[in-house]
């Protein structure tokens, strides 16, 4: 028998439900707005805690619904991630390479944010967050094969234009 405790299982996904949440809308007030009622909703369905196997899927799932209601909802999604300052390990004091860096890490988040919804969705589980497929396959309700397909496909797609800008140089 297990014992779900909203405080100690459910509030600590918070962030895990924002960044799916943002990944899907790519507004930050829309996402804290899904995370609350997310959460809300969870806690509400706290008599049948103990039927779900897994509190941090259910809660993942909840989150990405109502992400995707809320895109259908306001239309088709016009406005980009806003830009934050990126951290890097890079001990270059060099402006240029400063800027370059920030410009491909630009380059690549709106690379993301133009994917498909399902792409950015699984991306998002597996690269950002760290969830097995398995796991990846009961949030979004797809196959683990489906999967693995949609993960390739963001991979390649990212890579493939990322190659293309850069060879540019833009």
């Amino acid at each position: 028998m297990k014992n779900i405790s909203f405080r100690n299982d459910v509030l600590p996904l918070k962030n895990v439900l924002y960044r799916l949440a943002l990944r899907i809308t790519l507004s930050h007030e829309e996402a804290e707005d899904i995370v609350q009622d997310t959460l809300i909703k969870v806690w509400n369905k706290r008599d049948s805690w103990e039927e779900i196997d897994s509190i941090e899927a259910f809660s993942l799932t909840i989150c990405r619904n109502l992400a995707l209601d809320c895109v259908k909802r306001h239309g088709h999604l016009a406005e980009s991630l806003e830009e934050r300052p990126v951290e890097t390990s890079d001990h270059s004091s060099n402006p240029f390479e400063k800027t370059l860096q920030r410009d491909r890490v630009e380059l690549v988040r709106n690379i993301v944010n133009a994917l498909p919804e399902k792409q950015r969705s699984c991306m998002q589980l597996r690269d950002f967050e760290g969830k097995a497929y398995k796991e990846i396959a009961e949030i979004l309700d797809i196959s683990e094969e489906q999967v693995k397909i949609n993960i390739f496909r963001a991979r390649q797609t990212v890579k493939e234009r990322f190659k293309r800008y850069d060879n540019y140089g833009l």
